[in-house]
């Protein structure tokens, strides 16, 4: 069971005049940055009450619909919500950034409105929408877009702007191939912090670890990259339904590279037939596993509606790993769902609430209980998991 989440007093806290007389003539901070810490402040005063919070809805400004889903699972995403609620993020914010930290404070501010106001209340997402557009242009406007293009856009520019790296490295073109792949996943994994460390990287990267055999010499070269999230296959089957499990299975499984496929082999020097295969090498905090239901095809994108059966407790992992791992265990807490066809679709989330272990639908401004047993659905398109911590299994 997670542990509730309880705001704690300041012995001394300061009058909020005398906040605001020292902050404005020391910094030019943002006016939506003085509201994200006010905010702040009236949670730290707020006691623990018997009202659930975080139960806020979002309105819907014109099909986005997309946003508020995903927004609403990241709300629900423990360590970032206070990484948001305590004010935290300030301490990071890097002004190197392209966007100048306007994003992560708009993201902020609508977690704490999120988690500050009255349960049967919504809050508008306008003023964050005005920041995501600016970072990620392609959602100008109000068309309906991808849930996880939007999720990973968003996670990559509130990393961007609370990285932890100042200036970064020049790129190293030193080659690892001569390490042993535990060591030479290291060392990659040390050149990527080297670049990029936030506490949004903290909670969402995780390695992958990609292996090229050849058929000729049978020499195996390895590739170990990062990862935000994991878009899995949904196998096809005779009958409706798959599991989760059969989705990373296929994801995993050895695949045969021919004709125009054929790689370059570092060690025959010639393009030779190869199997390519995915492992886990470093698991992340947050797993954030998609669901690939749409498919490009010449004429028209179409939607798997196959039900995939998923966990919602103890996801054990290891038979994915690249190496013997112990620790690969994960609980889900929220589900991005996608109803409709891709001529007309909406997008909800199930969210277990990070206070009360109870779940819950967010359908834009509409909040609303439910029971465990309906969360599993066709209509599941992006699953989050959370790292279940060795002592909670026991």
């Amino acid at each position: 069971m997670r542990d509730s989440y309880t705001v704690t007093l300041p012995e001394e806290p300061p009058a909020l005049p005398d906040l605001h007389k020292e902050l404005r003539p020391r910094t030019s901070m943002p006016g939506s940055l003085l509201v994200s810490t006010f905010v702040g402040l009236v949670l730290n005063k707020t006691k623990s009450s018997k009202a659930v919070q975080g139960l806020t809805g979002l309105r819907n400004l014109g099909n986005t619909c997309f946003m508020n889903s995903i927004l609403q699972c990241l709300s629900n995403t423990k360590e970032l919500r206070d990484y948001c609620l305590q004010n935290q993020y300030l301490r990071d914010l890097n002004n190197n950034s392209r966007m100048r930290t306007a994003l992560m404070s708009e993201f902020a501010k609508l977690i704490q409105l999120l988690w500050t106001s009255s349960p049967n209340d919504s809050v508008s997402p306008s003023e964050f929408k005005t920041q995501i557009q600016r970072y990620a242009p392609r959602f100008v406007g109000y068309n309906q877009q991808d849930a996880q293009e939007f999720l990973r856009f968003l996670l990559d520019g509130l990393h961007s702007e609370v990285n932890r790296v100042l200036v970064r490295p020049r790129a190293s073109t030193d080659t690892l191939d001569h390490l042993p792949d535990d060591e030479k996943s290291r060392q990659m994994w040390r050149r990527y912090q080297e670049r990029e460390d936030s506490r949004v990287s903290d909670l969402f990267v995780g390695q992958l670890k990609s292996s090229l055999t050849c058929s000729e010499c049978s020499y195996c070269s390895t590739a170990f990259d990062p990862f935000w999230d994991l878009s899995l296959p949904i196998p096809k089957k005779g009958y409706g339904e798959v599991t989760l499990m059969d989705c990373l299975r296929l994801f995993t499984k050895e695949d045969v590279l021919d004709g125009d496929e054929k790689p370059t082999c570092c060690r025959c020097k010639a393009r030779t037939r190869c199997t390519k295969k995915f492992s886990i090498q470093k698991f992340p905090k947050i797993l954030v596993l998609h669901l690939k239901r749409f498919s490009e095809a010449r004429i028209r994108t179409s939607k798997l509606t196959t039900f995939v059966n998923f966990q919602l407790k103890d996801l054990d992992l290891r038979e994915f790993a690249s190496q013997s791992c112990n620790h690969a265990v994960y609980n889900l807490y929220a589900v991005s769902n996608h109803s409709g066809t891709t001529m007309g679709g909406h997008y909800t989330a199930y969210c277990k609430s990070p206070v009360s272990s109870e779940w819950h639908s967010f359908n834009d401004a509409r909040v609303t209980p439910m029971s465990s047993s309906h969360i599993r659905s066709s209509d599941a398109y992006l699953l989050f998991y959370e790292l279940a911590s060795p002592s909670s299994r026991m």
